[in-house]
């Protein structure tokens, strides 16, 4: 089990430093002295807006690193609950890929689920999905490499515990993979 002060942080001291002219510790030192560990995620994310003068974004990466490394936040969480994204590069055009998500029929050939709701659609570009359980759901969206490549990034949010989340990046994942094999032949 990682130390009060190991996380897995996913942008290096480098990085982190050039950014916001400080180091992953030295943030993890400031925000322990001022009682971060009893703060909600909002109120750590403006104390380093505010008093440190930190961007937006920063703010939310130092927020969630912290979280982290002190067993506030799990990997995937997210405030709404667990949330996870598989991505797949195919050789097929970017609308064919889009037709094999949009078309219910196609669809069935590699991603056998009943139930699923189509709530938004912006034609190959993207789509938003309510899953068949009601509750989670799915932000899908396509992009064009070339021509004759595109590529799709599922993320599935929502998702009630750690334990759904890892279940659910497996099942897409091989969804994905049954996607692929089917386009290509």
């Amino acid at each position: 089990m990682a130390s009060k002060s190991e996380s897995k942080k996913s942008i290096s001291d480098q990085a982190v430093s050039a950014k916001t002219g400080k180091t992953w510790e030295q943030w993890f030192s400031i925000l322990d002295k001022a009682g971060a560990t009893k703060m909600t995620h909002p109120e750590i994310a403006v104390l380093l807006s505010s008093k440190h003068g930190v961007a937006p974004w920063w703010s939310q990466m130092v927020t969630v690193t912290y979280e982290q490394a002190r067993g506030l936040r799990q990997v995937h969480e997210k405030p709404e609950g667990y949330q996870i994204s598989v991505s797949r590069t195919l050789k097929t055009p970017l609308t064919s890929l889009y037709k094999t998500f949009a078309d219910a029929s196609l669809r069935k050939d590699w991603l056998p689920e009943d139930g699923i709701k189509i709530r938004k659609v912006t034609t190959n570009k993207s789509m938003r999905v309510t899953w068949k359980d009601g509750k989670s759901s799915l932000e899908i969206n396509f992009y064009k490499k070339d021509p004759q490549k595109s590529q799709v990034v599922v993320q599935h949010s929502k998702l009630a515990d750690a334990k759904a989340a890892e279940k659910m990046k497996g099942y897409w994942a091989k969804a994905l993979d049954r996607l692929k094999s089917h386009v290509e032949g």
